[in-house]
C-alpha cells in the first residue's frame, strides 16, 4: 500500500506505479478535493500542509523525491519519529539514505517496512494495538 499526499506530479506517478504491482494507492489530500486520478482511496482532511504529519505517521518507511518544502517537512517528521527515509534527488540531510534510482528507493523502503515491528504485528495479529 502506498500512502501519499494525493496530488499530482510525483505523487500521481507513484500512485500509477503502485497499480503495476497490484497495490493500493491512498491519498491524504489537503482539502475537500478528489486528489489525483490514480488514487484508490481519498481521505479529505481540510488540513492543508498539516496533512504531512498524517502521511508520515501512516508510514513504516518514507521515500522523499525532489526538494520542495512539503517534502522537507515530511523528511523532518519522519526523521523525528524514527522512520527510515530513502531519498531520490532530494535534500541532502543527515539521516536520509540516498538512492540512485526510484526503483532502488522503492525496494529499500519496502524492505525497511517489512522489518518494522508495526508491519510484523499487522501480519501476525500480535503486539499491542
Amino acid at each position: 500500500m502506498l500512502v501519499c499526499g494525493g496530488l499530482g506530479g510525483v505523487m500521481e506517478a507513484a500512485c500509477a506505479g503502485v497499480h503495476e504491482g497490484d497495490g493500493l494507492a491512498v491519498g491524504i489530500v489537503p482539502d475537500t478535493g478528489n486528489g489525483n486520478a490514480a488514487l484508490d482511496i481519498v481521505i479529505r482532511t481540510g488540513l492543508g500542509h498539516a496533512r504531512n504529519v498524517l502521511v508520515v505517521q501512516s508510514a513504516d518507511a518514507v521515500i522523499a523525491v525532489g526538494e520542495g518544502y512539503g517534502t522537507l517537512s515530511e523528511i523532518a517528521i519522519a526523521l523525528k519519529t524514527g522512520r527510515p527515509v530513502f531519498g531520490y534527488k532530494t535534500w541532502e540531510i543527515e539521516g536520509i539514505i540516498a538512492c540512485a534510482t526510484p526503483e532502488e528507493a522503492v525496494l529499500m523502503a519496502v524492505r525497511a517496512a517489512r522489518l518494522s515491528p508495526v508491519y510484523r504485528d499487522r501480519r501476525t495479529g500480535e503486539g499491542s494495538s
